[in-house]
């Protein structure tokens, strides 16, 4: 591609977002992402569709935000979000005089509360402590951020969108003080090119700060890190909040049949600062004993952390006490024509995000077709006779998943299992066939194992990619869908990204389920021998 009307920097939720809007107002777009999509902070959270009430006593706009943004992310993404509402729970630990100022504010920003009785709440979340004073329903959701953004994309392609994973712009062009173009490098085989546009926008998250600077631009974004807990249990039905002001491991989601506990903020001096301590894993479980005092019984899943593109402006301020409100620069105010950025904001409140940035691009571009994105389905349903089809071919539990996770390209790969002689599961922990496997690892975007992961849930589960991943590169290799690195180098880069959340918390269960994976890879496989018998 030698020029876009539109070129959008970050593969997360807004910039995703951003590319689905312009594309129905039809604008031509293209995304430019440095690594695989939701590599940043739309994927490395708790999972949190929020109500807006964790907001409503500080921040009453981004409250009242994200509970409109809730509702319509029910309707327009439906196979994406699990509607399970949520508890607010004030523990004997918590300052009672903040519940009625609580209460006070979330019907100010709209959201509806409810107050249950503490001996029902435990009846409805048996692992519930038994030492709490009052409970609230709030119309929480969970949310699969993956599923989300895919969906998004697969959307802004039906009108034409184009989406350039594993893209990174390393200098944008500037001339007489307008942006010009980006130049842009393919971190999977070296190749330079150069992208001309009319108009550039930065919607890199944790990275804007970067971007901007690449045109001499000083912007307040300050990257957040937030280390979060998922556990191989589903210990709890809702989502459930510490009703007190917002701080640590106050949070627990639960997701399929895992739970998670986030989140910290600490400062971070990168926006890539993905590193997780195992002092903040015993930090939150410290803290989340006050909502499950059984936490220790269960065994942790993994770890993980991730940065929030925290927008400070001129109002200063760090972590906590930065508003979780969104900020759109046209930065023709700062003496540089065809560029717009956007900082701050929560993942779900990504959609208006995307539309006002879009807003402002049409009348720059003096395009006038409205936005659509709260209206129209992120996917059409499926039909009645095309699930019963997929039946045959898939196990019954796992239609509906496959369904969900695939979207408009749900129909292509019925047809696809039903051409192969069996489709057997490679992933039982996520019910990913290798129908599924094959067809999204045929696709342009996708480049290794983890853009597969990102897209099916392959490795996600109870067994964190210890047998998936060697069934998964073997049908590729049967099949001959190449990946730019050798398929054993292709499992050694896996396995090792999935190590990375499982190191800090090696102990008791989860120490005996490693030791099953490094007996499997390094020594009956012989991994590491085998990649350096490769290299020589």
């Amino acid at each position: 591609m030698d020029h876009a009307t539109v070129v959008i920097i970050g593969g997360g939720a807004t910039g995703i977002g951003i590319l689905r809007d312009l594309s129905m107002r039809g604008i031509q777009a293209v995304l430019l992402e440095q690594g695989c999509i939701a590599a940043g902070a739309s994927s490395r959270y708790h999972g949190l569709l929020h109500s807006g009430a964790r907001y409503a006593v500080k921040d009453n706009d981004a409250a009242r935000e994200c509970i409109e943004e809730n509702m319509v992310l029910r309707r327009i993404g439906s196979q994406c979000v699990e509607v399970s509402e949520g508890f607010f729970v004030l523990t004997d630990q918590d300052d009672p005089a903040f519940e009625r100022p609580w209460v006070e504010a979330c019907a100010k920003a709209g959201i509806k509360t409810e107050q249950i009785d503490v001996k029902e709440a435990l009846r409805l979340e048996p692992n519930l402590s038994r030492s709490v004073k009052a409970v609230y329903r709030v119309p929480d959701s969970s949310v699969d951020g993956f599923r989300l953004i895919w969906h998004n994309a697969l959307s802004a392609r039906r009108y034409g969108g184009e989406m350039l994973t594993h893209h990174q712009v390393f200098a944008i062009e500037q001339e007489g003080g307008r942006v010009k173009g980006v130049h842009v490098l393919n971190t999977v085989t070296g190749q330079k090119s150069y992208i001309s546009c009319n108009l550039l926008v930065n919607a890199a998250g944790s990275w804007s700060g970067n971007v901007a600077k690449m045109v001499g631009l000083d912007v307040a974004v300050q990257p957040d890190r937030g280390t979060l807990v998922a556990f191989n249990h589903r210990f709890t039905s809702r989502i459930l909040n510490r009703l007190h002001k917002s701080s640590d491991g106050d949070i627990f989601v639960p997701h399929g049949s895992i739970t998670i506990l986030g989140t910290t903020s600490f400062h971070a001096d990168r926006p890539d600062a993905h590193d997780v301590p195992t002092e903040d894993i015993l930090k939150l479980l410290d803290i989340g004993e006050a909502l499950i005092p059984d936490i220790r019984t269960y065994r942790i899943l993994r770890a993980f952390a991730g940065t929030r593109p925290l927008y400070a402006g001129k109002s200063g301020g760090q972590g906590r006490e930065v508003s979780r409100g969104f900020h759109i620069a046209d930065h023709q105010e700062d003496g540089l024509e065809g560029m717009v950025s956007i900082f701050g904001g929560k993942f779900t409140t990504y959609r208006l995000m995307a539309e006002k940035l879009s807003d402002l691009v049409c009348k720059k571009l003096g395009v006038h077709a409205a936005c659509r994105t709260a209206e129209e389905p992120l996917i059409e349903e499926p039909s009645a006779e095309l699930l019963e089809k997929a039946k045959k071919y898939f196990p019954v539990h796992g239609v509906t998943l496959a369904a969900n996770r695939l979207g408009a390209a749900f129909p292509i790969v019925v047809e696809k299992a039903a051409a192969l002689s069996s489709n057997p599961l490679l992933c039982e922990c996520e019910m990913v066939s290798r129908a599924e496997i094959e067809y999204v690892a045929s696709d342009p975007s996708t480049t290794s194992m983890n853009d597969i992961r990102i897209r099916t849930r392959m490795g996600m589960g109870t067994c964190q990619g210890t047998f998936c991943s060697l069934r998964t590169i073997g049908a590729l290799s049967e099949c001959r869908i190449p990946f730019p690195t050798p398929p054993t180098e292709s499992l050694h880069h896996f396995l090792q990204e999935r190590w990375k959340g499982l190191r800090p918390a090696i102990w008791g269960i989860q120490a005996k389920e490693m030791e099953l994976g490094r007996s499997v890879y390094a020594a009956t496989l012989n991994i590491d021998g085998a990649l350096n018998e490769q290299k020589n």
